[in-house]
């Protein structure tokens, strides 16, 4: 493939990641979801990064809380609350006596206890953590590059079960991700978000990269649990258990940051 071909593919890869993970019109697809695993990270720190910003703005106008609530809004209306659904699925999902009948729980769209648990306190948690980042007084360059970091790890944390795991239907949501994924292309993505947490780490100093540091950790090792999981349970993945890796990663990630930003800022 020419140079120009090779730009032009990966362009279309960062629209279709764009498609696939938020609710943004660009007019991409999900024709190559291989190609767009790779900027999967570089969507989710540009998701982090607009969330980041309603939380600073807003905390000008606002009470941290309220600041940290309208953040959340304009993330769900951003991305279509898609993750959130798999959180929802995936935890009515654990109710099954089997891996099938898990998976036909899963597909049902009706929202269970368990879903509407899972949903309410990963949001709740969610808007407790990015206050709790206008609280302590962060400079907001800063609070804009963690959140976007902690967004970016969330989206590259996914991919790890993707290339581990098989599908476990005939068809659904996510198959073409979980059954064209490669080891490169997993790689490559790892690679955006090397340089995207090196950019990161220049802005918060020392201290932030030993956050980012440990949120790396964090994050693969919520990936490695859901993996383990879903190959006990469902024996494979889904695009549903993709999603709750992206919003348990996310929590996960915040909380820890959270708790040693207490210490080093």
């Amino acid at each position: 493939m020419s140079a120009a071909g090779l730009v032009r593919r990966e362009l279309g890869g960062v629209r279709d990641a764009a498609t696939l993970l938020t609710r943004v019109p660009v007019g991409g697809g999900a024709g190559r979801p291989e190609v767009a695993a790779t900027w999967f990270p570089l969507v989710g720190a540009a998701v982090g990064i607009v969330v980041a910003s309603v939380l600073v703005l807003a905390s000008t106008v606002l009470s941290a809380f309220e600041a940290a609530v309208l953040a959340v809004v304009v993330e769900v209306l951003l991305t279509g609350a898609l993750h959130l659904d798999g959180l929802a699925d995936t935890a009515d999902g654990t109710a099954g006596r089997d891996p099938e009948h898990r998976l036909r729980i899963m597909r049902d769209h009706a929202i269970g206890v368990y879903g509407a648990l899972a949903v309410g306190l990963d949001l709740a948690l969610r808007v407790a953590v990015l206050a709790g980042l206008v609280v302590v007084g962060l400079p907001a360059p800063s609070v804009v590059v963690l959140v976007a970091a902690a967004y970016a790890l969330s989206r590259w944390s996914l991919l790890h079960a993707a290339l581990v795991l098989g599908y476990p239907r005939e068809a659904g949501t996510g198959q073409g991700l979980v059954e064209g994924l490669t080891a490169g292309r997993s790689r490559a993505a790892t690679g955006v978000l090397l340089v995207l947490l090196l950019a990161a780490g220049a802005v918060l100093g020392l201290p932030g990269l030993v956050i980012l540091a440990w949120s790396w950790v964090m994050a693969r090792a919520v990936s490695v649990l859901v993996a383990a999981w879903a190959r006990l349970r469902l024996g494979g993945i889904t695009g549903d258990v993709l999603g709750a890796c992206v919003e348990l990663t996310l929590a996960v990630v915040l909380v820890v940051a959270a708790a040693l930003l207490r210490g080093a800022f």
